[in-house]
C-alpha cells in the first residue's frame, strides 16, 4: 500500500474502533438513569444492582473511548495537516465545544460513582443525568465536523485559503439535523441491542434469572423506540443526500444510468420507482446515475453499495423484530419472554454494531475522493511524512490489545450477575 492508503486505512481503523466504544459510553448512560429511575421508583434491589453494573461499564468505556479519541485528535493534525492548518478555523469550534462537553462527561461521572452514598437522590440522579446529556453532546458536535466535511459552508474557498469564514454557519451546515440524529439514534439503538442481546441469551439458557428479565424490559423500550425511528430519519437523510451529494446516492445503489422512476435495489431484490420515491417524494423523479459525473470523483461504488445494502438490511431487521416484540407487549401487557422472540433478540444483538459501522462507511466512503467535498482532495490533504506503514501496525497493536482487555472486562460485568451470584449481588448492594 501507498502512503495515502495506509493514512487512510489507520484513520479508518481507529474511527471504527472509537466508534462502538463511544457509542456505548453515550448510551449506556441513559440506560444507567432509566435503571436508577426505576430503582426509585420500586424499590426494587435488582434495578439497583443493574444501575451499579452500568455505572461500571460506562466508566470502562469512558476510558476507552478518551484514549481512542485522543489518538483521533493527533492523527487528524498528523496524518492531515493541510486539512486542519487550512480548515481548522472554519470548523474549530465544534472540536471546542466537543472538549467542554466530554469534560463535563467526566466530572459528572465521577460524581456519579463515587457519590452515591454521599450526595442527595435528587443530586445523585441529576449527575446520571448530566453524563447522558455530555456524552449525546460530544457525539453531537463530531458529528458536525462530518456533516461540514460532506456539506462545506459558512466560508469562500480561494487559492489562499478559506475567506468571510462564519464559524456558526459552518458548524450548522446543510443536513447537520438529519445527520446528528441519525447518528445518536444509532449509537442508542446498537447499545440497546446489544444489551438486550446479553440478558436473551442468559434468559435462553436460565429462563427463571430475574435481574435478567428486569434488565431486558429497561433495554428493549429504548431499543425498540430507536429501530423503528431511524428508519424515518435515514429517510430524510437520504432525501438531503439525493439533492445535494447525488453521486454518493447513485454510488449506494449502484446506478449508472441516470434514469426517471428509478427502482430500489434491496438484497439483490429491485422494487419499482421505489429510489425515486425515498430520494424526491415522486414515483418519476429523475434520479442521476454514476456516469452523469466525471470519473476521477466517483467514490469506490462497490464497497459504498455493498456497505449501503448491509446498513439497510440489518436496519430493517431490527424494525421488524422490534414491530414484533411491541405488537406483543401492547397483547400481553408485558414484555415478552417467549423463546422464539428472545432468539429474535440474541440473534439481532450485535445489528446495531454492524449498522452503525455500515452505515459509517457509507459517510466515508462515499465522500471520496474528498475530505472535503468539492474543496479539498483526500490526496491533496495527507501529510508528507514517508513510512506511514510504522504507525498503523502500531496503533492495530494497541487497538487489538485495548479491545481484549475491554472485552474482558465488561464480560466480568456480566458474569457477575449470572444465576447463582446475582444474589449475592443485590445482598451486598453492588
Amino acid at each position: 500500500m501507498d502512503d495515502l492508503l495506509y493514512a487512510r486505512a489507520q484513520m479508518g481503523m481507529s474511527l471504527a474502533f472509537h466508534i462502538i466504544f463511544a457509542a456505548a459510553g453515550i448510551a449506556l448512560p441513559l440506560l444507567m438513569v432509566l435503571s436508577d429511575l426505576k430503582a426509585r421508583r420500586t424499590g426494587d434491589a435488582d434495578y439497583a444492582v443493574l444501575s451499579r453494573k452500568l455505572a461500571k461499564g460506562t466508566a470502562i468505556l469512558f476510558a476507552v473511548g478518551a484514549v481512542s479519541g485522543t489518538v483521533l485528535s493527533f492523527e487528524l493534525g498528523l496524518l492531515w495537516p493541510d486539512f486542519m492548518g487550512t480548515y481548522g478555523e472554519v470548523i474549530g469550534l465544534p472540536f471546542a465545544l466537543e472538549g467542554t462537553a466530554f469534560f463535563t462527561e467526566a466530572v459528572f461521572l465521577g460524581i456519579y460513582l463515587y457519590g452515591r452514598e454521599r450526595i442527595s437522590p435528587g443530586l445523585h440522579l441529576f449527575s446520571g443525568v448530566m453524563v447522558a446529556l455530555s456524552g449525546a453532546a460530544s457525539a453531537f458536535f463530531v458529528t458536525l465536523v462530518n456533516a461540514f466535511m460532506n456539506h462545506p459552508a459558512g466560508f469562500t474557498p480561494t487559492l489562499g485559503g478559506p475567506v468571510n469564514v462564519d464559524p456558526l454557519a459552518a458548524m450548522f451546515s446543510p443536513g447537520w439535523q438529519h445527520q446528528t440524529a441519525h447518528t445518536l439514534l444509532a449509537c442508542y439503538q446498537a447499545s440497546a441491542f446489544a444489551m438486550a442481546g446479553i440478558h436473551a441469551f442468559v434468559l435462553l439458557r436460565h429462563p427463571g434469572a430475574a435481574f435478567h428479565r428486569k434488565a431486558l424490559s429497561v433495554a428493549l423500550p429504548l431499543a425498540c423506540i430507536s429501530a423503528l425511528l431511524q428508519p424515518l430519519v435515514g429517510d430524510l437523510s437520504a432525501k438531503q443526500i439525493a439533492h445535494h451529494q447525488p453521486v454518493k446516492l447513485a454510488a449506494a445503489e449502484s446506478l449508472f444510468e441516470t434514469q426517471r422512476g428509478a427502482p430500489l435495489n434491496v438484497g439483490g431484490l429491485e422494487i419499482p420507482k421505489a429510489l425515486s420515491i425515498l430520494a424526491f417524494a415522486d414515483p418519476n423523479a429523475e434520479v442521476k446515475g454514476l456516469n452523469d459525473f466525471p470519473r476521477d470523483e466517483w467514490p469506490p461504488v462497490a464497497k459504498v453499495h455493498l456497505a449501503f445494502q448491509v446498513m439497510v438490511l440489518t436496519g430493517g431487521a431490527m424494525a421488524l423484530l422490534a414491530v414484533v416484540t411491541l405488537l406483543l407487549r401492547w397483547r400481553l401487557e408485558a414484555w415478552p419472554e417467549d423463546r422464539r422472540v428472545l432468539w429474535g433478540w440474541l440473534l439481532c444483538g450485535p445489528l446495531g454494531g454492524v449498522a452503525m459501522e455500515a452505515g459509517w462507511l457509507v459517510t466515508e466512503w462515499g465522500r471520496q475522493p474528498w475530505i472535503i467535498r468539492g474543496v479539498m482532495r483526500t490526496a491533496d490533504a495527507v501529510t508528507p511524512v514517508p513510512n506511514l506503514a510504522v504507525p498503523f501496525w502500531t496503533f492495530t497493536l494497541v487497538y487489538l490489545f485495548l479491545g481484549v482487555m475491554v472485552t474482558f472486562l465488561l464480560v466480568r460485568q456480566v458474569a457477575g450477575t449470572l444465576p447463582g451470584r446475582e444474589s449475592a449481588e443485590v445482598a451486598h448492594g453492588h
